[in-house]
């Protein structure tokens, strides 16, 4: 998550812009998260039609702020619609975590090999998980019925959601104890054994994906 704006841009526009946007993380927008999303807009890189879950009333809210025009959702950043939760079909889940490694919340629990599930209240409704899942066993479920954009959301939600995508963002450097010595050991850690797994881990998640297509049949 970007954590300081350029020194070009107002941080405190910058605030008054992220303020307003929804939180979901769900990077339509075309930037890494709500915080760049903001920043683009500062320093006018970017336009406020950008963002699909805010929806109309969402640019009008960035509107009279920045004073730029009220203009319609930019179709190529998706469709103002109601808020959906992720569901996972426990009977197919076979465990790679690759849901657990995008999701903005921490909203998925589980861990190598094991069953996976979503915790609902933290769930965004962002659906960066539903495409990197190899055995297609995540779905939406509405849970806004026909009320869509900040109308199916809230600012309690939003500040909520960004609490927990700050707290993942930030996972290993929040704690003061930690020394640069010892960040830096972690991270070579972490890399070794990423490359040492790296070739097992496929050949463990092409097997079980053999396995739940041979079961589905």
């Amino acid at each position: 998550m970007s954590s300081v704006a350029p020194a070009s841009v107002n941080a405190s526009r910058v605030a008054q812009i992220c303020a307003v946007l929804p939180q979901t993380q769900c990077t339509r927008c075309g930037y890494p998260d709500c915080q760049a999303y903001a920043e683009a807009i500062a320093m006018g890189d970017a336009q406020i039609n950008q963002c699909s879950p805010g929806g109309a009333e969402g640019i009008e809210r960035l509107s009279r702020i920045t004073g730029q025009a009220v203009q319609p959702l930019n179709p190529e950043n998706g469709i103002e619609g109601s808020r959906s939760v992720a569901f996972i079909d426990e009977n197919w889940c076979i465990g790679c975590t690759l849901c657990i490694d995008v999701c903005p919340t921490d909203a998925i629990i589980g861990s190598n090999k094991l069953m996976h599930t979503v915790i609902e209240p933290h769930c965004t409704g962002c659906e960066l998980c539903i495409p990197v899942c190899p055995v297609d066993c995540i779905e939406l479920e509405n849970v806004t019925g026909e009320r869509t954009g900040w109308a199916a959301w809230s600012t309690e939600l939003a500040e909520k959601a960004l609490k927990r995508y700050t707290i993942h963002s930030n996972i290993g450097n929040k704690n003061d104890g930690y020394s640069q010595i010892s960040a830096s050991r972690i991270a070579s850690k972490t890399m070794a054994n990423e490359v040492a797994n790296k070739t097992d881990k496929s050949a463990v998640i092409a097997a079980a994906i053999a396995k739940a297509r041979e079961k589905r049949g």
